[in-house]
């Protein structure tokens, strides 16, 4: 069976690992800083702490801007589900964004039509590695925090895009972008919000990013560019077997270069007839959504019925870099034959 994702662990990763734990220094420390330095060097951030999940990284983006109790916090439908559970667990309401038709990211327009005199903050997910016009809704005037986890490696002509909200979150888990296992980044790009950042101080080594979760991270960042080569490649030749299909893709900016984080199809038919053809075929097929807000039932279809509509027909077919030739044409066949 070709599984849709497989983490690309090869002998450098598991190398740096190892080392971490030869040297019986496991927690977080010198490969912490020297993660958050080669991050700095692409990204170009004032400052940044490494948290030991993304859910954490999210309280404490949410914690820095000080929200009043019962203060309304603007997300997408298709936010991962913990976004809910970190808002309510600050005493914060949630208020959800729907998509456009064809769209994995919530836009301004949809926005603003939620701000409210209650509204204090935005969370905009970079979904299936999808990067939002976040510049646009920072101009509504509210605090944005940008989650980047899944489309890092986007690129804004030759550098990597930067975000323009107040905080970005570049979690580090499994099927994150840039893995290191698990954890994530909480960084500000500019200073007046990094200082915001330094003024809370040191966190607990029970809430920080260990030393290994970070050297794995360190060995991907490194390898990057080239696997990020290796699934543009895939997804050209998925792409170009899509146009022999009804099933429609989703729209992407033309200012930036995707990432290529998945390649999901926007089906015209059933989920569960593509995923019983695609299973007598031994490739897996999935819903990428099965774990957001829209797919958990927790916003109504009537209210964001974009993001409920493509939570039930979202599939999500295997691509990364360990993928043989003989793999991505068998892919291929199938996305191109598609019922």
């Amino acid at each position: 069976m070709i599984e849709v994702y497989s983490p690309t662990i090869r002998r450098k990763e598991m190398d740096a690992v190892l080392t971490v734990l030869v040297e019986e220094k496991i927690g977080p420390g010198a490969r912490l800083e020297s993660l958050i330095q080669n991050v700095k060097e692409q990204v170009g951030f004032d400052y940044c702490i490494g948290a030991r999940s993304p859910a954490l990284a999210l309280y404490f983006a949410l914690k820095a801007l000080d929200i009043e109790d019962g203060k309304e916090v603007i997300i997408s439908a298709l936010s991962p589900i913990y976004y809910v559970g970190v808002i309510k667990a600050l005493r914060l309401k949630p208020v959800f964004c729907d998509t456009p038709p064809s769209g994995a990211v919530v836009d301004r327009d949809r926005v603003h039509a939620l701000v409210s005199p209650e509204t204090r903050a935005i969370v905009v997910h970079h979904t299936l590695g999808f990067v939002p016009d976040a510049p646009s809704i920072v101009e509504l005037g509210l605090p944005v925090i940008e989650d980047c986890s899944q489309s890092f490696g986007a690129l804004a002509g030759d550098k990597l895009a930067p975000p323009a909200g107040v905080f970005a979150i570049l979690g580090l888990e499994e099927r994150d972008a840039l893995t290191g296992g698990g954890g994530a980044l909480l960084f500000a790009m500019q200073r007046r919000n990094g200082t915001v950042l330094r003024n809370m101080g040191k966190l607990p080594n029970e809430y920080t990013l260990p030393d290994m979760n970070a050297a794995m991270a360190i060995a991907q960042l490194r390898e990057m560019r080239k696997n990020l080569a290796k699934v543009k490649e895939i997804a050209q030749v998925y792409a170009q077997a899509s146009l022999r299909t009804r099933h429609k893709r989703f729209v992407a900016r033309d200012d930036i270069e995707y990432n290529n984080y998945a390649f999901p199809l926007i089906l015209e038919t059933g989920m569960k007839d593509v995923m019983a053809y695609a299973k007598k075929k031994d490739i897996a097929v999935e819903n990428p959504f099965v774990d957001t807000v829209a797919g958990n039932g927790l916003v109504a279809g009537d209210q964001c019925p974009e993001s409920y509509s493509l939570s039930m027909r979202t599939a999500l077919f295997p691509i990364y870099p360990r993928l043989m030739s003989a793999d991505i044409a068998k892919v291929a066949k199938l996305i191109g034959t598609l019922p």
